[in-house]
């Protein structure tokens, strides 16, 4: 499962409804090649779910993984955080064995 703060709700809403998204639109995230540490995560909005992706609502928003980046996901949980140094989604990723220091990549 992926798992996702109120904070993170909160924020993703915020965006939703700033920027006029669609009732349907999802939280789709994602694994990449890439950065520092060998994987870097994606995060965005989409607007369909594919028959192979899982698929969790928390507290009320749809978050969508395709399959091969959930190998890599299961037990994340995302967060907002807001602080003087900046504000942004934060990744905590049980199966990473070491990340970057701007914490936007990983290894396993």
């Amino acid at each position: 499962m992926i798992s996702i703060t109120e904070r993170a709700v909160s924020e993703v809403e915020r965006i939703v409804k700033e920027q006029n998204l669609p009732e349907e639109t999802v939280l789709r995230v994602g694994v990449k090649g890439g950065g520092c540490s060998g994987f870097s995560y994606s995060l965005g909005f989409d607007d369909s779910v594919q028959e192979t992706d899982q698929v969790f609502e928390v507290h009320g928003v749809k978050v969508v993984c395709d399959p091969k980046s959930f190998l890599y996901l299961n037990g994340t949980q995302l967060d907002f955080e807001e602080s003087l140094m900046g504000r942004g989604f934060k990744f905590g990723n049980p199966n990473a064995s070491k990340t970057c220091g701007c914490g936007e990549s990983f290894s396993v």
